[in-house]
């Protein structure tokens, strides 16, 4: 025993010898000129995120102490990790085109069938139609506004769940996801998919695989690492699972045949797209992913924005009470929640777009890696490195944002401020090319669930419970607690008035 220790410690010596006396390369000689904390044999910085903070915090720790544009050595792999809006520009805008790939992750390999989705595919003709496809038909304003019957029977059937459980405390993160589920589902495949436990459970695994910041990615040239950790046994149950459910899905729409615009889902349209070869020949495969990517992106970020907006009201009651009196108003002589009148509901859109920046539901936005050589703050950057930009920061940014830690809904009140991209100070949704193109359906469940919810009921805590507002570590920054909260019906539920 004492034999094989001493030649695993030689071992190491020997190895950091080497390091030690291996001449850097050009593109580590530019890396290093980027201000960056000192970094450890083997580990590199990744000790620094060995703590109870979430890496968006630390990050943003770190740049406040080396500057907006960051280097860190995370194991086996180097990062830039971007601070400011000065240097998100330059990644999001002046050399987007260079940063528009995304690094291979194991996850995303399998998961996605091998990059075959819209998140993860590699830029070019396929990705471009691809994004044609899901702007003008899949994710149309035209199309979100189709969906509109679904949202209201779910909401309705939300509506129903709570009030049959008055005046006792709710879960009310897992009810809003799975509603979120429930109405993504039926907009992508027309139906509640089966299994919809274990799907929900398989795709929020998914969502945890796939940060990017797993020991097996951040050792990308260890083989061995994915097997050791357990994460390819993870990511393989994960496949399964949602494999035997879309390909069930695809069999049944396909026996059942085309069907009408109005009535479309997802997969419809995009069976007709693999049919009239649409630019890009789809495979079933190709069907699938962009099936996932719907579920991934269309329940756990809109629930997660649902769940953080209902936990800075109940931490603000003075916004609460007025969004409830907005909503209570605007439809008290209807006694129903219409989609036709949300133009009216002011008030509650700045209480989004307020969580939205203090809560953005992807704090640290899907990483790129350039496919050329560019300069970002007088710094070249070397092809093949992997930026993240930290959207959590941005939305906090004093420089920007007055009393930028303060829940503040009416600073958005007569400001051009949106989250479409433009103003790079606030992109819950990311920007440029890879920005996230179901921002309209999203925000429209995330708009009628909180509409749903303000206008039936009034909320409060538990006796003798505080709230907290930690979050959990994942792709998504959901509340690492579930919020629990206790509804008394004030507008009674009314029999759903479909829509024409």
């Amino acid at each position: 025993m004492e034999f094989e220790l001493s030649i695993i410690v030689a071992s190491i010596l020997f190895l950091l010898i080497l390091l030690k006396l291996r001449k850097p390369t050009q593109s580590e000689c530019d890396l290093n000129r980027i201000p960056g904390p000192k970094r450890l044999p083997v580990i590199g910085n990744l000790h620094l995120l060995l703590t109870k903070s979430m890496p968006h915090f630390i990050f943003r720790q770190l740049a406040a102490k080396y500057g907006p544009l960051l280097r860190l050595q995370l194991g086996g792999v180097p990062f830039l990790i971007v601070s400011s809006v000065e240097a998100a520009k330059q990644v999001l805008k002046t050399h987007d085109v260079a940063f528009a790939n995304r690094p291979q992750m194991h996850a995303a390999t399998t998961i996605t069938y091998n990059y075959s989705d819209i998140a993860f595919a590699p830029y070019g003709d396929y990705w471009r139609s691809l994004r044609k496809i899901c702007t003008l038909e899949l994710l149309s304003s035209k199309r979100v506004r189709y969906f509109r019957p679904i949202r209201e029977e779910e909401n309705a059937n939300l509506a129903a769940w709570i009030a049959a459980k008055e005046g006792s405390p709710v879960n009310l993160s897992e009810i809003v996801g799975l509603s979120a589920y429930d109405i993504t589902s039926r907009a992508s495949v027309g139906e509640e998919a089966e299994e919809k436990q274990t799907m929900a459970a398989a795709i929020k695994q998914g969502i945890e695989l796939g940060s990017g910041l797993g020991i097996a990615d951040l050792y990308p040239s260890n083989k061995l690492l994915p097997f050791i950790t357990g994460m390819v046994f993870k990511i393989q149950k994960v496949f399964r699972q949602t494999d035997r459910v879309f390909e069930s899905i695809i069999r049944r729409h396909r026996a059942a045949g085309p069907t009408d615009e109005r009535s479309e889902d997802l997969v419809d349209v995009l069976l007709k797209c693999q049919k009239d070869d649409a630019g890009v020949r789809l495979t079933d495969d190709n069907i699938k992913a962009v099936i996932l990517d719907m579920f991934l992106a269309g329940t756990e970020t809109s629930s997660t924005a649902v769940e953080w907006v209902m936990s800075e009201m109940i931490r603000n009651p003075r916004a609460l009470k007025k969004a409830q009196e907005e909503v209570r108003e605007v439809f008290e002589n209807k006694g129903y929640i219409d989609e036709q009148n949300f133009e009216d509901l002011k008030y509650l859109k700045l209480v989004i777009k307020e969580t939205l920046r203090l809560h953005p539901p992807v704090p640290l936005l899907v990483p790129r890696i350039n496919s050329e050589r560019c300069e970002i703050n007088g710094y070249q950057i070397p092809t093949g490195t992997r930026v993240m930009v930290n959207a959590w920061a941005l939305g906090r940014d004093p420089s920007y944002w007055d009393e930028a830690e303060k829940f503040k809904p009416e600073r958005f009140e007569g400001s051009s401020v949106d989250f479409k991209g433009n103003n790079l100070e606030f992109i819950p949704f990311g920007a440029g090319r890879r920005m996230c193109p179901g921002m309209s359906f999203g925000l429209a469940n995330i708009e009628f669930s909180l509409a749903t919810l303000l206008y039936h009921f009034d909320w409060e805590m538990p006796a003798g419970q505080e709230l907290d507002m930690e979050e959990s570590f994942g792709a998504t920054a959901k509340r690492k607690n579930d919020l629990l909260l206790i509804p008394t019906i004030k507008r009674p539920l009314r029999p759903l008035i479909k829509s024409c």
